[in-house]
């Protein structure tokens, strides 16, 4: 009899836990600065989402190290679902074996919410550059070792590691230079003190479109509608190719029934007519250009 009460207890706990969720504002911890595209899929999603919560989700942005500084912020939060965070592939799958200080564990600190979108990256270079394709990118590198210099936004992060990979099946060398996050590089490449950088879409996108610099290859591995004339990478190098995911993840030891929530409304989120139509014009349809693919 007595385990029967404790076990109805428990039950009735957990039920009463989800009834009264949420009943204050959520923080959504974004680990890159604002504009970037993890950024603007945040904004749309968490818009969603605190409408069917019936409280509002309030972006956060704690960019820095390649986004182990938000992510180690989400992790040493209250396991309560008022806090989560935003991650993808570099700062949870890659950083983990690239990073000795990496101040967080992937795989032990975080319990997975929902996985949002896929999506590929732009490489683009200077007006100015000594090369204008992205074969003549590779041919550069190859005949002036290390003179080919790359911005990304940070050490061991994915856009590092997308490159590294096609400089290994390139057969090139390059200068790595970090961010730390993806709006200066831009900059720096329309200033001239770097050749050539490999960013989000959705930052590269307005740039190109002014012809502050150049794209000169996607990352997926065929070329994309929204850059028909853009050749994919693997065009130049065989076989490459290199997408990423976001998604996100709440603190270790969040409820389950929390957890299932969430998941459940921003599943929702992304699937809402307006998500598709209102939010693409609100933010110029870089949601749209990015790839973005719910899953």
């Amino acid at each position: 009899m007595k385990v029967t009460v404790t076990i109805l207890g428990l039950l009735c706990s957990a039920l009463l836990h989800a009834q009264g969720y949420p009943n204050k504002p959520i923080r959504l911890i974004v680990p890159f600065p604002p504009a970037e595209t993890m950024d603007l899929m945040s904004r749309l999603i968490g818009a969603k989402l605190g409408e069917r919560l019936g409280q509002q989700v309030v972006i956060e942005n704690r960019p820095g190290a390649s986004g182990m500084l938000g992510l180690d912020l989400v992790a040493k939060s209250a396991p309560d679902g008022y806090t989560i965070g935003a991650g993808q592939g570099g700062n949870m799958v890659i950083l983990p074996h690239t990073s000795r200080n990496i101040p967080y564990n992937a795989l032990k600190d975080f319990v997975p919410i929902a996985l949002s979108t896929t999506n590929y990256l732009a490489i683009v270079g200077a007006m100015n550059a000594p090369f204008k394709t992205i074969g003549e990118m590779v041919a550069y590198a190859k005949a002036n070792p290390g003179r080919l210099t790359v911005a990304t936004n940070g050490e061991g992060g994915f856009p590092h590691l997308a490159f590294e990979h096609l400089r290994v099946l390139g057969g090139f060398t390059f200068t790595h230079v970090p961010y730390k996050g993806a709006s200066a590089i831009v900059t720096d490449i329309v200033g001239g003190q770097v050749l050539t950088g490999i960013t989000s879409i959705a930052t590269a996108t307005p740039h190109v479109k002014s012809e502050r610099v150049r794209m000169l290859a996607v990352t997926n591995p065929t070329r994309v509608a929204l850059w028909p004339d853009v050749p994919a990478a693997a065009e130049a190098v065989p076989g490459y190719e290199s997408r990423g995911w976001f998604g996100y993840v709440a603190p270790a030891g969040t409820p389950r029934d929390i957890v299932l929530r969430l998941n459940m409304e921003i599943n929702r989120a992304i699937r809402e007519p307006d998500v598709w139509e209102r939010d693409y014009a609100k933010y110029g349809k870089l949601v749209k250009d990015i790839g973005f693919t719910p899953q």
